[in-house]
């Protein structure tokens, strides 16, 4: 049961600004409430029971205006369901504060900075009259999903909201090399990769993949027909793998010592430039589709080899694979790995960049995220899929290796090597 109306109301109106909702759960907010628990417990002792019994950060209060008072759980199963229902908001929000420049116009601004909207549109040169009020309710909504702070300001007489950095926001603002995952954020939301959704529930009722049904092609073969993807593809890899690669190579000790390391699957370098930057000794292969690798600009003690991976792999002390395995099926996988066993001499080793699922899902971000990423190869890639630490045990001992050592974990992925 739920307090007494006239308990909720007298607890709404001890707020300051009872015109905005509050989200219970601040520090400040909480001392507010503990105080009118205080006080409700002189008018209503049974209420003051009731909201004892009721953690202060499972509720939402809010006044609308004067008419009504309501109060109810952010844990309510219907409201999660309309967040649900709603999260296309939240990505498309985000994608285009990332093509507008809005978060790195808040970076500019400075470190600490709390910009409001009206200061964004003016630094973006922006002249649509229209544009701050609709910055405002973009940030507005990022920061109810902890992308962006919000705090209360001042500006000419009134009363606005101003907006800064979280650390989650600076991942999708080039650093320091020029890289964020702001590009991987525009691959994901591109046309191209949502049309696909829209063919997953005919894929599963007739098979098929649902990439293929709604492009013509395979997903690897698509970027060769269409430059403008190609580019934003491309984009996207080098973005991730500059941020990853950069934590990889602070973490991982498994290239010392190596002499020759083929990238399978490299792309366009990147990888295989920041290992030979950090061993100079090693000499590397970089290994992709032909159409691949002619895009591929020159890098010292890097010679590009355009192939086809499931016919041969070129040799080498090492071969490493980032993102690879998960985009391909099982017979696949087995078919590379086996031919990267045969390209290996006795004490060779496959690195391998991967996330692992456990067997039972949780609510974690690590989990989620590799969930995601799990539906996403499986509406691109036949069989591509991510996979859990014993069905990476399996397919390196169908390969021919004796088996798995994790070495560390790194922004969200593992690196595993595959010994014989």
């Amino acid at each position: 049961m739920y307090p007494d109306f006239s308990v909720v109301l007298f607890c709404c109106c001890q707020f300051q600004n009872p015109h905005l909702p509050y989200r219970a759960g601040s520090q400040n907010q909480i001392r507010k409430f503990n105080s009118i628990i205080e006080e409700i417990g002189r008018i209503n002792p049974q209420a003051r029971q009731w909201l004892e019994g009721h953690p202060l950060d499972k509720w939402t209060l809010a006044y609308d205006g004067g008419n009504c008072v309501k109060m109810g759980s952010n844990e309510d199963p219907f409201s999660y369901a309309m967040e649900l229902a709603n999260s296309t908001s939240l990505t498309m929000v985000l994608v285009n504060t990332i093509k507008l420049k809005v978060l790195e116009t808040i970076a500019e601004a400075g470190s600490d900075a709390r910009v409001s909207s009206h200061d964004i549109a003016s630094r973006l040169s922006i002249s649509n009259l229209d544009a701050p009020d609709m910055l405002d309710r973009m940030l507005r909504l990022l920061a109810t999903n902890s992308i962006v702070t919000c705090t209360e300001g001042i500006q000419n007489s009134k009363c606005v909201r101003l907006y800064g950095l979280t650390p989650v926001a600076k991942y999708f603002i080039p650093n320091e090399d020029g890289a964020s995952l702001g590009p991987f954020m525009q691959l994901v939301q591109d046309k191209v990769f949502i049309d696909s959704w829209f063919e997953l529930d005919d894929a599963v009722t007739k098979g098929g993949v649902p990439f293929d049904k709604a492009h013509g092609a395979h997903a690897f073969e698509y970027p060769s027909i269409d430059a403008r993807f190609n580019e934003v593809f491309n984009k996207a890899m080098v973005n991730h793998t500059t941020i990853v690669m950069k934590e990889i190579l602070k973490h991982y000790r498994g290239f010392d010592n190596l002499k020759h390391v083929v990238d399978v699957g490299g792309g366009l370098g990147i990888t295989l430039n920041m290992i030979v930057s950090k061993h100079p000794e090693v000499k590397g292969i970089n290994f992709d589709l032909p159409h691949v690798i002619q895009h591929a600009p020159s890098y010292q003690g890097i010679e590009h080899i355009g192939g086809d991976m499931f016919k041969e792999v070129p040799k080498g002390d090492a071969i490493f694979m980032k993102w690879i395995l998960h985009d391909w099926s099982d017979d696949f996988c087995l078919k590379l790995l086996k031919n990267c066993y045969k390209a290996l001499p006795e004490n060779g080793k496959v690195i391998i960049v991967e996330a692992i699922l456990p067997f039972l899902p949780d609510t974690s971000s690590s989990v989620k995220v590799t969930t995601y990423l799990d539906a996403s190869m499986m509406t691109q890639n036949p069989g591509g899929k991510e996979r859990t630490e014993d069905e990476f045990l399996a397919l390196a001992k169908g390969g021919g290796f004796t088996g798995i050592r994790k070495e560390c974990f790194v922004c969200n992925f593992w690196i595993m090597e595959f010994y014989k």
